[in-house]
Order: structure tokens, then C-alpha cells, then sequence
């Protein structure tokens, strides 16, 4: 038996949020997708997020989970439409169709839970370390030269991206839907705005790790290694042979 947590913005049950869980016998518990239902999320052995009604709203929801730092598996409840849209990058563990049947759904609440189970804790830590700039994705920290950086959590999250595709180029609206969220109707100058204050921050002397493609976008310019200098010619090298 496990310990569910179902977020969900609507007033539904759970067993409206997912019908097969009305014939299971897992404990079950349901709260709103705010920040101060992750203290229960801690206790939980899964937490499934409701997806049937909007994405937009799923997809942040994922996130708020993970921004908090809860490590606990998430289970993304969706109909039909929504697997089409669904990726990775919105940080669920596993997806389940509203109406699957209690054999599915037991299955799947298994295997999310012994995946976590399982896991190295190292990879939940990952860090990433380009040069004298290192990014703390588990603890949602960014040092330069060891020094924490004081940056948003939109800052970080603009950093981080374009840390882990080092010299891709995207553009501002890419940079949009993959920071923001596809949600946000906001400008591009927002995108502008965020690495201007970014690259303040990390500093006349890094500012060029964010590097602007002209009538693009931005990219993550990694530092380059510098030439070896070529050893010092001796004295006798320098006399004239006779």
C-alpha cells in the first residue's frame, strides 16, 4: 500500500482524477497545487498531477514540485489530447491516461516507486561546470569561482537551460516556451530583459558565457581552453653552431 498525494486545482476526488484509484487501496490524499502542499508532498510515496483539463497548468504544477526540491516520483494524469504534447522537460516521472484500467495504474505506481527506489542519488545532484561557473541543479544554486550567485529562479532556470546545450543557438521564443512555459504571454523582451540583468551578474570578466547571435537568439558559450605556451628556447639553442 502506498501513500498518494493528488494535486489538483479542481474539486474533484480522487477517484474523479483518476477513477481506478477508487478500486485500489492505496492511501490517498488531495490538495491544491500550491507551494504549501509540498509538506506533504514529502511524506508521499508518488504524487500524481492532474492534466486532464488544462496543460499549461500541469506543466507548471510539475515544475512547482521539483522547484521545492520535493524528490518524490510524479505520476501525470492526462486524457488522450495531452500525449501528444507531453515531454520530458516537464519533469513527470511516468503518464497515465485518465481511464486506464486499476491494472495499469497499480503497475505504474509500482514501477515509479522502485525506479525511485533505485536511483542514484548522485544523478538527483547533478551539477554542471563550464570553466570557473558551476550550476547546482538538485540544490538550484550557481557559483562563480565558488562565490553563490544571487540570482531569480527565472535567472537560474535561463542559465541552467542554456548550460545544458552548450552552443546551441535559441531563439527568444524558444527560450519562452522552454523557461517560462508555453503558458506565458509575456513578450520576448522579457527573454532580453533576464540576460541582460544575467550577464550583470556573472560580470565583466564572464558576461560572455551568454553570447548573442544578431537577429537570433542567445547561446551558452562554453570558455576555451588556452594554447599551451611553447617552451622557452635555452641559451645554447640560441648560439650560432660553428
Amino acid at each position: 500500500m502506498a501513500d498518494l498525494l493528488v494535486l489538483t486545482p479542481s474539486q474533484d476526488g480522487p477517484a474523479e482524477v483518476l477513477p481506478a484509484l477508487g478500486l485500489l487501496s492505496h492511501r490517498t490524499r488531495v490538495l491544491p497545487p500550491e507551494p504549501s502542499a509540498m509538506l506533504d508532498a514529502l511524506d508521499a510515496d508518488v504524487v500524481i498531477v492532474d492534466g486532464r483539463h488544462d496543460l499549461a497548468e500541469a506543466r507548471n504544477n510539475c515544475k512547482l514540485v521539483h522547484v521545492t526540491g520535493v524528490s518524490v516520483p510524479l505520476l501525470l494524469v492526462l486524457r488522450d489530447g495531452g500525449m501528444s504534447i507531453v515531454n520530458a522537460d516537464w519533469g513527470a516521472h511516468d503518464v497515465v491516461l485518465a481511464d486506464a484500467s486499476p491494472a495499469e495504474v497499480e503497475a505504474r505506481i509500482r514501477l515509479v516507486i522502485g525506479r525511485a527506489n533505485t536511483e542514484d542519488p548522485l544523478e538527483k545532484a547533478a551539477e554542471f561546470i563550464s570553466g570557473d561557473l558551476t550550476v547546482d541543479v538538485g540544490g538550484y544554486t550557481a557559483r562563480l569561482k565558488g562565490v553563490p550567485l544571487d540570482l531569480t529562479y527565472k535567472e537560474f532556470e535561463l542559465l541552467k537551460y542554456l548550460m545544458q546545450h552548450p552552443g546551441r543557438v535559441y531563439t527568444r521564443d524558444q527560450l519562452l516556451q522552454e523557461v517560462w512555459g508555453f503558458d506565458y504571454y509575456g513578450g520576448t523582451r522579457t527573454v532580453d530583459v533576464h540576460v541582460r540583468r544575467l550577464r550583470a551578474k556573472l560580470g565583466a570578466e564572464h558576461e560572455h558565457l551568454i553570447g548573442t547571435v544578431r537577429n537570433v537568439g542567445y547561446r551558452f558559450d562554453p570558455p576555451q581552453p588556452k594554447p599551451l605556451k611553447e617552451p622557452a628556447a635555452s641559451q645554447d639553442e640560441d648560439k650560432p653552431r660553428v
